[in-house]
């Protein structure tokens, strides 16, 4: 079973996005036409605590890896993922933060769906009034 504790041991970007690649199909293995029962999840009060605590521990860098700073919204991917059972069951793998890693929108299809040969660290500098809440 894959868990964050393991993903960090592995140093660079490319090596944890291998980690956690799963090649599926667009709505085949997740929720499909039912993912109203995971946004239930993802508006919750539990869940958005998470999620904070999931951007500070990864200092808001994809795949937490230093240099690989997130200029969008960043997305909260689940390592194993879930499914409507663990929803409706209240699975300790929905806010177990061994089970979290931080992504951007791109790099999170990438680990879901296929292969991108434009991968590159993001560039940009920090400047006063930015968009990035969490540097």
């Amino acid at each position: 079973m894959k868990t964050y504790r393991e993903l960090i041991t592995l140093p660079s970007f490319e090596e944890r996005l291998e980690y956690l690649r799963t090649n599926s199909k667009v709505s085949y293995e997740t929720f499909g036409v039912e993912r109203y029962v995971n946004q239930e999840l993802y508006r919750s009060r539990q869940w958005k605590l998470t999620r904070k605590k999931v951007i500070v521990r990864d200092m808001g860098c994809d795949l937490g890896v230093d240099g690989y700073i997130i200029y969008e919204r960043p997305i909260i991917h689940h390592i194993v993922p879930i499914t409507i059972d663990d929803i409706e069951e209240g699975s300790d793998k929905l806010f177990d933060l061994d089970n979290l890693i931080l992504t951007c929108f791109h790099t999170h299809n990438i680990i879901h769906y296929g292969t991108d040969n434009k991968l590159s660290i993001p560039n940009g500098e920090r400047k006063p009034g930015d968009t990035c809440l969490w540097k």
